[in-house]
């Protein structure tokens, strides 16, 4: 198994680009509007994208976020994240197994895995993970088949005990990331809140600064 090469995940706003929220907008304009405001990390969910275009989407998504300094990653798709030379991807219970992964990545590319408590976070480090999405922290409507909502308390434990640096995942939006982050997260992932605002840049500004102001204590 490769080892992971590179610094750890940028901390602040990690923003998932949905192809099933808003979709009348495209995924680069989307992409735009997330990095404008701060983004640390994009991360690219295409679930309904046909594959010619979802590589196409990716490959400008990429680009866009290479020159502004941003790290872009790729869920589930390892395929893609290679094809669209992306920074890495974001692997769930029922993708590609992380230590496959990271064989197919290599040691300079970022991934990350979705677990639900500290042995989950265990492994994925094992298995050559940068990184781990905990949650879902509170209800989300972005997910089929939700799994349940597991709260602050337990995510601060399963933080305070994790290997890896844990994302805070599920339901996050401007409400509750103040306390997400004074809960420990390295990031917080926002989808709908951030997607659905009448001003996604704006929207991701007051993100940065809830999340900045949890971190702080203030």
């Amino acid at each position: 198994m490769n080892a992971p090469s590179h610094p750890h995940l940028p901390r602040g706003l990690y923003l998932l680009c949905d192809d099933t929220v808003l979709p009348e907008l495209s995924l680069v304009d989307k992409a735009a509007r997330l990095v404008a405001g701060g983004a640390r990390v994009v991360q690219l969910r295409m679930k309904r994208t046909p594959a010619r275009e979802a590589l196409a989407a990716a490959r400008q998504v990429v680009a866009l976020c290479r020159r502004e300094g941003v790290l872009c990653l790729v869920n589930d798709r390892v395929d893609l994240a290679l094809l669209a030379d992306a920074d890495g991807v974001h692997v769930g219970d029922e993708d590609v197994p992380p230590e496959d992964a990271r064989a197919l990545l290599g040691p300079g590319r970022w991934v990350g895995v979705t677990v639900r408590d500290v042995a989950g976070a265990r492994a994925a480090q094992a298995a050559g993970a940068d990184y781990v999405g905990l949650g879902p922290l509170f209800a989300t409507t972005t997910k089929q088949v939700p799994a349940p909502v597991m709260g602050l308390e337990a995510f601060a434990a399963v933080v305070r005990e994790s290997p890896l640096p844990v994302v805070g995942i599920g339901g996050v939006g401007l409400a509750n990331i103040a306390r997400v982050a004074a809960a420990g997260a390295h990031c917080a992932a926002v989808v709908s809140d951030a997607l659905l605002a009448a001003d996604i840049t704006e929207r991701v500004r007051l993100l940065m600064a809830a999340f900045e102001q949890g971190r702080s204590g203030a």
